[in-house]
Parts: structure tokens; sequence; C-alpha cells
């Protein structure tokens, strides 16, 4: 597996929303939902239109079995505002074109998530590891650099240890390639 990372600039961030909002209003807005959020794409990908009607998105996670609450941000609720207006409640909330053999609607593979995510990055010339975390990293980091918080983080994550949360975000990284610049 390879090691992704978070979207550290926040004019790449920005030019990287803006790309993929001129390419498809679905790749936006579930763009939006992981960096507004910090699910994990497993969760994403599972949402249906119902699951964002309210102030929050609630989800099982799939991988740890727990419930999680998030609140939904003003700038997510304009996007996803327009993004449901006239679906049904039960609809994926990020449907793909395919459907299953019988014709059920189903959701967008977390592959083709990859695919468009490295695409927007080639793009717009973002040359870090992009991948479908890229998503719940760039959330992580940005938390973190704006309050500071690796408790609240760790706890959102459900992670073990601050520790793990810290170098999940890349922030571990950030502080040693710092250092040796500044070594000499």
């Amino acid at each position: 597996m390879r090691y992704v990372e978070p979207i550290r600039d926040e004019e790449q961030l920005e030019d990287f929303k803006e790309y993929l909002k001129g390419k498809s209003e679905r790749d936006y807005v579930l763009f939006l939902t992981g960096i507004h959020t910090g699910f994990r794409v497993s969760d994403i990908l599972q949402l249906r239109v119902k699951d964002v009607r309210g102030t929050h998105i609630r989800v099982i996670e799939m991988k740890t079995g727990k419930p999680k609450r998030v609140i939904i941000s003003p700038e997510l609720k304009r996007a996803l505002k327009h993004f449901i207006a006239g679906r049904k409640d039960k609809e994926y909330l990020f449907p793909s074109h395919k459907r299953t053999k019988s014709g059920k609607q189903k959701p967008i593979s977390r592959v083709r998530v990859y695919q468009i995510f490295n695409e927007a990055a080639q793009a717009i010339g973002l040359r870090d590891n992009i991948g479908t975390h890229t998503m719940r990293k760039t959330f992580g980091y940005h938390f973190y650099k704006k309050y500071g918080d690796v408790a609240s983080l760790q706890k959102l994550f459900n992670h073990a240890t601050q520790d793990i949360t810290l170098m999940y975000i890349g922030v571990e990284q950030d502080d040693i390639d710092k250092k040796v610049s500044h070594l000499f």
C-alpha cells in the first residue's frame, strides 16, 4: 500500500476543489464531505441522501463498528443543499454511473475515487502522494494546524495514541523536515 499525504497548502487545496467542481458536482461534494468530516472513504461511499438532510452526519464506521456523528459545516451544507435537491432519501449520496446486474443503483467505487483524485492532482500540478485517505488526512492536518488539539483529533479518528494521530496526518514528518532543513 502506498503512503498518501494530506493536502497541506491551502492554495493547492482550493485549486483541487475548484478542479473537481469544474469536472463533476458529485466528485466535488464527495471531496468536501471527506475534508469536512474526516470520515474514511469506505464510510462516505455508503452514505445515502437521508444521511445528510439534518445538521449532522451519522455513520457506523465500517472499520471499527463504532458510531460517529459530525456536524455539517457551512461550506459542506451549501454544496449539499444543491446536490441533494430533488433526490430521494434512499439514493446513494455518491452514485456510480454503473448499475448492478439487476439494475439497482450502487455507489461510486473506492478505485474510481482514487482515479478521480489522482487526475485532479496531476491537473493542478500536485506532486504529493494523493489517494482516497487524502481527504481524511487533509481534514486532520488542517484541524490540528488550526486548533493544535491533538486529543480531540485522536478521539475523532479513534486512534489509540496521540503519536499515531500526529504521524497519520503528517505533522511529525513536517517537524522532522523543518529541523533537518535548518540543521546547518
